[in-house]
């Protein structure tokens, strides 16, 4: 049982740090030497590419032997609302261009993709022209409600969700003890409640917030895992998603407060007048660090999580000249191989935190107080 579980494990974690290789080699940013990324600037283009959100799957470029630039992937769809109205097509129209060069004639509108942002042309413009600091100064952004990268993830995410948790649910309904991938879920359910929802909020009030706190731990957990794939998910290393995800936490909070909750916020029992009114203001500025906090913690270990994993790739390509090919990829093997693992503790350790802080926040506003 050891020998096949070891190495299958290893072969797995092998082929995700193979893969980013291979994507890190091909894809992104372009060069006059075959469309690899063997430049500083390159580099940093790619990194950049990689930790933001896409209208598409990119998996890797090449360029063939008639010279043109190939990329394999897959396009998603692109949903906008324009001056006249709304539009829908697929992120393919723009044929993986991201300056603005390739137009999009949707008949009374002509679109633009600019630094993965749409932009509509105004009327009577034929091409995109810019300022001196890359700014397009004959378009204007449009409503964008495409289904990006980071929302496919969220939608795959929520999808494998119903899937594991409608297993369990059916395997209750046959017995007491759960079969198939219920068994895999059910530990962690109890994680949840006897280490994290019981110590924080209490016997009396747990219950009440387990949905939550189950949705927030596992959505978090997923993409996490997600964002490991040679996919290139960073949906956690978005910030409008950390803010989203810390603002439930916060209105849940507020909603479920008691008085004894707001009355240590405004006026705190037991305490002289004047430190009353010197305290107010600090512990009313607390309610929103507090969710600041959560999201800014999720969004910064996540992102240089990604960031440390691409750069030790890159040491492939910035120490060639000084260890030659072999031993910059060997090193630079060893090294993403390493972090990519710790990476997938980090990735069970930050929906945790996450989990764990916003529970205590609860427990916080639903504590009831003996002032006997």
């Amino acid at each position: 049982m050891m020998i096949a579980k070891k190495p299958i494990y290893f072969l797995a974690v092998l082929a995700i740090v193979f893969s980013s290789f291979t994507a890190f080699a091909g894809g992104g940013e372009t060069s006059s030497k075959g469309g690899q990324i063997n430049t500083p600037e390159g580099i940093k283009g790619y990194i950049k590419h990689h930790l933001a959100d896409s209208h598409d799957f990119a998996l890797y470029s090449y360029t063939n032997e008639a010279g043109e630039r190939k990329h394999v992937g897959f396009p998603l769809p692109v949903i906008v609302w324009t001056s006249k109205g709304l539009k829908v097509f697929m992120s393919s129209a723009f044929h993986h261009n991201d300056d603005g060069h390739v137009i999009v004639d949707k008949g009374d509108v002509k679109l633009v993709k600019i630094h993965s942002k749409i932009y509509e042309l105004n009327e009577e413009a034929t091409e995109v022209t810019f300022d001196e600091h890359h700014h397009a100064t004959n378009a204007h952004k449009v409503l964008d409600f495409s289904i990006t990268k980071s929302v496919f993830g969220m939608l795959l995410a929520g999808f494998l969700m119903l899937l594991g948790f409608g297993s369990l649910a059916k395997g209750y309904k046959k017995g007491a003890i759960p079969t198939g991938f219920g068994r895999v879920l059910e530990p962690l359910v109890l994680y949840v409640r006897d280490e994290i929802a019981r110590p924080n909020i209490g016997e009396k009030h747990y219950r009440k917030f387990m949905g939550f706190l189950l949705t927030v731990f596992f959505f978090i957990w997923i993409l996490n895992l997600l964002g490991l794939t040679p996919l290139g998910f960073n949906v956690t290393g978005q910030i409008a998603v950390t803010v989203c995800l810390a603002l439930f936490t916060f209105f849940i909070v507020q909603f479920s407060g008691n008085k004894d909750y707001w009355k240590h916020i405004f006026w705190m029992p037991g305490v002289p007048v004047p430190m009353k009114i010197i305290l107010a203001p600090i512990e009313v500025l607390g309610m929103f660090t507090k969710p600041f906090s959560l999201l800014i913690r999720l969004f910064a270990n996540m992102t240089a999580g990604h960031f440390v994993v691409m750069s030790l790739i890159a040491l492939m390509i910035t120490l060639k000249n000084q260890f030659g090919a072999v031993g910059s990829t060997g090193m630079s093997l060893v090294l993403a191989l390493f972090i990519s693992v710790i990476e997938i503790l980090v990735a069970f350790l930050q929906a945790f935190i996450f989990t764990m802080l916003s529970s205590l926040f609860i427990g916080m506003a639903v504590e009831e107080h003996d002032h006997h």
